[in-house]
Formats: C-alpha cells, sequence, structure tokens
C-alpha cells in the first residue's frame, strides 16, 4: 500500500485511521517499509502516526538520541495529540524513552521491541569503505534471522545512505550518542505499562537486553519471538501484531 506523506511545519508524518494514537517511530535506518503490517492491522482501530525522524537533516551538534526526541516533542505539541500508545523499534525506542521520562503527560503506554538504550551491538567498530555493498549486505542480513528479509531493495537503502560522506558522519553520530546516552538509572522513573517484544535471536540488541528493561521498567511485561532479530514488526508481523493488539486493548 502506499501511503501519503503529510506536512505540516517542519514535520513530514504519516497519519493513517482513526481512534487512539499510535505513534510509531522508526530506527537509524529505518523506513515507513518496517512497519506497513502495523500500520495496516492498526489502522482500522487506531490513528496510527509515523513521523519522519531527521536523521541526516539535523546539524552535527543535534544529531543525537537528545535531538530527535526533541524534534518528537515538537511534533507531538504541534499535532495536539493526547493519550498516545508510543511504539518504538531500535533507535526509535531509545527516543521514545527519553521522550516517557522527559514529558510523561500524553504518553499513555510504551511499547519497545530492540531498543538500544541500555546494551546494543552497532554497525561495529570499522565502518566501511563507501562503496562495499557486500559488507553493506552481510550487516543487513544481521538484523534478521532469516537472512532472505535483507532484500535488493533494502540492501539497496542502506548502501545509498553509507554511500553518502555526510550521511555516514551523522549516523556515526547517533550510534555513539545512543552508546553515551544509557538510561539505566532513570528506567525505575517510567509509570506508563510497558510492552517489550523481543527476538530471541536479535543480535544487535540480544534477549538479555529485554529481560534487563523488564526488570528495571516497573509495570513492563515481555514477551519473546522465536525465529526474529533486531525487527520483530518486519519478521514475524502476525506474530507481533496480536502481542501488540491484547496489550492495547488491555489498555484502551
Amino acid at each position: 500500500m502506499n501511503y501519503q506523506i503529510k506536512e505540516k511545519d517542519k514535520f513530514k508524518y504519516l497519519e493513517e485511521g482513526e481512534g487512539e494514537p499510535l505513534l510509531l517511530l522508526h530506527g537509524l535506518f529505518g523506513a515507513l517499509s518496517n512497519f506497513a503490517d502495523l500500520i495496516e492491522h492498526f489502522r482500522q482501530t487506531h490513528k496510527v502516526i509515523v513521523p519522519m525522524l531527521p536523521l541526516f537533516e539535523l546539524d552535527i551538534f543535534h544529531t543525537s538520541v537528545g535531538g530527535l526526541q526533541k524534534h518528537v516533542h515538537k511534533f507531538i505539541e504541534t499535532m495536539g495529540y493526547n493519550n498516545i500508545h508510543l511504539l518504538g523499534n531500535s533507535l526509535g525506542g531509545h527516543v521514545g524513552l527519553v521522550h516517557v521520562l522527559k514529558y510523561p503527560e500524553k504518553i499513555k503506554t510504551l511499547t519497545l521491541t530492540g531498543s538500544s538504550g541500555l546494551f546494543e551491538n552497532g554497525m561495529g567498530d570499522s565502518y566501511p569503505k563507501r562503496g562495499d555493498k557486500d559488507y553493506i549486505r552481510k550487516k543487513t542480513e544481521v538484523t534478521f534471522y532469516d537472512p532472505a528479509m535483507a532484500t535488493d531493495e533494502l540492501v539497496n537503502e542502506v548502501f545509498e545512505i553509507t554511500n553518502n560522506r555526510i550521511k555516514v558522519i551523522k549516523i556515526i553520530a547517533l550510534a555513539k550518542s545512543a552508546i553515551r546516552n544509557n538510561l539505566g538509572e532513570e528506567l525505575n522513573h517510567i509509570k506508563q505499562p510497558t510492552l517489550l517484544v523481543w527476538g530471541n535471536n536479535d543480535i544487535i540488541t540480544p534477549p538479555f537486553v529485554g529481560e534487563e528493561f523488564k526488570k528495571l521498567i516497573p509495570n513492563s511485561e515481555l514477551h519473546f519471538v522465536d525465529k526474529c532479530g533486531h525487527a520483530p514488526m518486519m519478521e514475524v508481523p502476525e506474530e507481533f501484531n496480536i502481542i501488540l493488539q491484547n496489550f492495547l486493548q488491555k489498555h484502551s
């Protein structure tokens, strides 16, 4: 399905359906395609919103988890959303966590899947020479349990990003910011009901990270999904949607 990207002020976003807001935050190499099945399923019951995070548009000093969180906060204020069900994957989960800790008032529930904020294996210490497509394919495949999920289209998207010097600098800045910004000490302040969905085969934020989040976030529940890597909503969409639907119904 082709979605219409809307624009308001400086914000670009997708908004589909009616109901309580379900706001989705994508990760470092995220795109709308990551959430395709989720959007299709939940637009029947919720207003599904995906702000396009300005991963490469912020100046280098604000290219950080905090800079992205400020963007999300301004977006929510501009749009006037309330009672938000906030969901983040990978870096998007980290941004969501910082937002809930700073501005809890409008957030009704939080869902994290493969989130950074405690520990993550990044793209690795060595960054590829630009133009090394095989390296990019291998790194993209590591995201998933099933390497076939790293389609040519997805690999090309990542390759295009990593082939741009400025974008590479900003990716490294964001990755370093995520590692520096460890939230272990603060997670016990989160009051919102929190759903944690983790792939049993996640290499980037391994299962012990999900368990640690469960231990540190007071009102949280943890679901592991078999044969699944770092992006459950992409790799096992039906199972992911059922877990999320049950959670949202409980807290609607």
